[in-house]
């Protein structure tokens, strides 16, 4: 008797059998044209070109240094979730990373913009930022490491796209804009989005119907968050 097409088993079976590029390579096909809007989004374009306007600079600046503390805590749970100490160890560097090097960034942007911490108190949060920070740490607390993985996936390996793609054409007038691009390019942070994606794909092989699923859902999620991002620095 042959499987019903909406038989769960038959859609697992189909999926095995016709999947020829990695999980990671699979979630971004899902996410077709919004991925491409995300990393050729004009904030990205502006930046590099140094073009971009302050007053959008600073918001976005002042909203992602929000994520900071959400974003340490979801990839200290990756780490901690990791399935051998090889597994953990390039985490921990770029953990460090992130609360060193990219720390420093937003403070010194936050000094050369005359963005004082008195003011940047009184700047409430946007809506994308709370759902975004809800997002990481719901994964970090509850989820699964593939789910972890999809979220931070998305994060960093959106932002080298359009990093190495502006790399080359980045004008280095002012630190505020060309280290930003500096930051998201590059031999390491390559490395760092290769571990990652690495990472998920190793979970996408061991991961059941039901499992690649909710990956799929949390790195949809991530990518309409990164677009909303975008957006929300040039609304007025």
């Amino acid at each position: 008797m042959p499987m019903h097409r909406t038989n769960p088993l038959y859609l697992i079976l189909v999926h095995t059998n016709m999947s020829f590029t990695s999980f990671t390579e699979e979630l971004r096909a899902a996410a077709g044209d919004q991925w491409e809007r995300v990393v050729n989004h004009k904030f990205t374009t502006e930046l590099a070109s140094g073009k971009i306007d302050r007053n959008v600079l600073k918001k976005y600046l002042i909203q992602d240094h929000r994520f900071l503390d959400a974003f340490v805590v979801l990839l200290a749970a990756i780490i901690s979730n990791a399935r051998s100490l090889d597994d953990r160890i390039p985490g921990c560097q770029f953990l460090a990373m992130i609360t060193g090097k990219e720390n420093t960034y937003f403070t010194r942007c936050f000094e050369k913009l005359g963005c004082s911490e008195e003011e940047r108190a009184k700047v409430p949060d946007e809506e994308v930022t709370k759902r975004f920070c809800n997002l990481m740490r719901e994964v970090a607390l509850q989820g699964s490491l593939g789910q972890m993985l999809s979220v931070v996936v998305v994060a960093e390996w959106s932002y080298q796209s359009w990093g190495e793609k502006l790399l080359q054409t980045t004008i280095r007038d002012d630190f505020t804009t060309f280290e930003w691009v500096d930051l998201h390019s590059g031999p390491y942070f390559a490395e760092v989005v290769s571990y990652l994606r690495g990472l998920l794909d190793k979970e996408g092989e061991i991961l059941d119907f039901e499992g690649k699923l909710k990956c799929k859902e949390a790195f949809l999620r991530a990518v309409q968050l990164e677009e909303d991002f975008f957006e929300m620095a040039y609304a007025s």
